[in-house]
């Protein structure tokens, strides 16, 4: 697969513990095409990959602590993915089925989408989404308003 002809303005990096397990989950969960990867030729790690999902680039590495850290490391992780699908609950089921652990299953959201949360078998978590309705901001803040009164 040829690399991109240009890169995008921003570019998710990830650091897990096993980035060559990573890498084939991601295709078999979220059908992940795989760019390129880098092996570092003294202990086997992926140094750098590349992979797209849906379109979007995403680089991907083993941890090397002095440069980065994974979610194993850290105990968890500040960052969640947003995931958008065409069906939410095939998504999420075809996740589950390739290692994911159900985080919050699929619901609708008062914003006008349906979503649900799994966190990969490296620690990161994924809302895998879809649109159902279009809702202006000021709706959604309506709404918002409505559900934290209870």
């Amino acid at each position: 697969m040829p690399l991109p002809a240009t890169y995008p303005p921003v570019t998710p990096s990830l650091a897990v513990k096993d980035a060559a397990k990573a890498i084939e989950f991601y295709k078999s969960a979220f059908d992940a095409v795989e760019l390129y990867r880098l092996v570092d030729p003294e202990n086997g790690k992926v140094g750098h990959a590349e992979l797209t999902i849906g379109g979007q680039l995403i680089m991907i590495a083993d941890e090397y602590p002095a440069f980065n850290k994974s979610p194993a490391t850290l105990g968890g992780s500040g960052t969640k993915f947003a995931l958008m699908v065409p069906d939410a609950d095939a998504a999420f089921a075809r996740a589950i089925a390739a290692g994911a652990t159900a985080v919050r299953p699929p619901s609708d959201q008062f914003y006008g989408f349906r979503a649900g949360t799994v966190r990969d078998p490296f620690g990161h978590e994924w809302m895998i989404q879809h649109e159902f309705e279009k809702v202006t901001p000021e709706e959604m803040q309506r709404r918002w308003d409505a559900m934290v009164k209870g």
